[in-house]
């Protein structure tokens, strides 16, 4: 990578409404810098972004330890970074068509970082193997033209297991030293303590919500998450804000069928058996514009815990012969082709995944306590929206035939680089012109 001479013009202009979050001008332009090392440098971990800039040609250069200290040690708030982003953003999502918010986690890999916040050694049924991770919680608002993080957490691993079981392991039935009494309350109250920190991730996501929505920059979005977020909770909060909410159900969901309780599964073959007629052709718009014909069965039938709600079942085979796919909403009023139209973008935030973590760095943190573990993840959410938001000339070239005359993410980074690289190339022709040597050059802009 080359070196970084300074913040991209179309970052710093990006960074401008941000202005106000941070303290002082220093900190203001690590923080500028380490957004653009995010989309620009390889390697997007605070050391990787800190070894390309160049500062000053006077040999004025600022230790990585002040970078750090800006970046995740300074008085200003991630929680009102989060706020003013999804402020900003909220313009370009006024006007645009649908829009619905999409919530979902992801896990974030950490091979070698054991002392990482919220890491744990788990298994991933995404990689099929067990490995170190963290559980990334998202929330991300998409319509035609973008998709944006508008929040991101990190879920503290529980350990009540091990815990409990070394706590049974060492039980003891009389406690005669005042030393071993003192120990064993201290354990148990230890126990408590991690038992009244821990929350799962049904209770923070009904806390994501509850903040999006007392913010009020989202009015007309509705909420799309599969069957491992859907909870009670989660529900009851979304539809008492006046919104509603689409997700998927495992097929051995039961459901109340002509007076008696069915899995879901059971319910689509009786039907698929009796009454094949009753799935309709239907032909839903996607968020990315693509149309999709289905064939659907709907009805209002009846959840344990959760009431009546309409269900969908989805055949996207005109024979009925593919596994179904179980949609419930609370939108009883709602029509299939709907539901499937919002049901289509809870796919977003599996791209805002994908996008994060192979170009803004999502899962490259490798700090260790809470708040900047937090700081690196909601920047990353910036970068990824900032990175969207680059204008960036449609290349005629046979290799972006398939883009369709649309820009596409490589070269909107691209864009950036080339700003990075005009900066690096005037500051090399200045200095040539004022007598420096080729050497003298490389060693400022490369040093041993």
């Amino acid at each position: 990578m080359l070196p970084m001479v300074e913040v991209p013009p179309t970052i710093r202009e990006m960074m401008v409404p941000y202005r106000g979050i941070f303290c002082r001008d220093a900190g203001f332009e690590h923080v500028s810098r380490y957004i653009s090392g995010l989309i620009l440098s390889p390697n997007k971990t605070l050391q990787g972004i800190y070894d390309i800039q160049i500062w000053d040609s006077n040999g004025y250069r600022p230790t990585r330890r002040a970078m750090h200290e800006a970046v995740f040690e300074n008085g200003w708030d991630s929680d009102n970074l989060m706020g003013w982003h999804r402020t900003v953003i909220s313009k370009d999502h006024q006007g645009k068509g649908r829009e619905v918010i999409s919530l979902d986690w992801t896990f974030g890999h950490h091979e070698r970082g054991p002392c990482i916040y919220g890491t744990k050694k788990g298994y991933d049924y995404v990689d099929d193997r067990y490995c170190l991770h963290q559980t990334i919680l998202t929330a991300v608002i998409s319509n035609r033209e973008v998709i944006d993080g508008i929040e991101v957490a990190v879920q503290l691993p529980g350990f009540e297991k091990q815990e409990k079981l070394y706590l049974n392991s060492t039980v003891k039935e009389n406690y005669e030293e005042p030393e071993e009494v003192h120990t064993r309350i201290l354990e148990l109250l230890h126990y408590r303590k991690n038992r009244l920190e821990y929350r799962k991730h049904s209770k923070m996501f009904v806390e994501i919500v509850e903040q999006i929505e007392s913010e009020g920059h989202f009015p007309t979005a509705h909420y799309a998450f599969d069957n491992g977020v859907l909870n009670i909770e989660l529900t009851q909060c979304i539809e008492s804000r006046g919104k509603h909410w689409v997700s998927e159900v495992e097929k051995s969901r039961k459901i109340m069928w002509k007076g008696k309780w069915l899995r879901a599964e059971n319910v689509d073959e009786t039907l698929k058996k009796e009454h094949p007629e009753s799935f309709r052709n239907c032909c839903a718009v996607c968020r990315n514009g693509e149309k999709k014909e289905y064939y659907v069965f709907t009805k209002v039938v009846r959840l344990k815990k959760y009431g009546k709600k309409r269900l969908v079942i989805v055949h996207e085979s005109e024979d009925l012969s593919d596994p179904p796919r179980f949609l419930i909403t609370d939108a009883k009023h709602w029509e299939s082709v709907k539901i499937l139209e919002v049901w289509s973008h809870r796919w977003s935030s599996e791209i805002f995944h994908e996008f994060g973590k192979q170009r803004v760095g999502l899962e490259s943190a490798q700090v260790h306590n809470e708040e900047s573990v937090k700081r690196h993840l909601r920047l990353s959410c910036v970068s990824q929206s900032f990175l969207q938001r680059t204008f960036a000339d449609v290349s005629k070239s046979e290799k972006f035939e398939f883009a369709e005359g649309k820009a596409t993410v490589g070269q909107r980074c691209r864009t950036i680089a080339r700003e990075s690289f005009t900066s690096m190339l005037t500051l090399v022709k200045r200095l040539f012109e004022e007598g420096k040597t080729v050497s003298w050059v490389t060693d400022m802009l490369m040093p041993v």
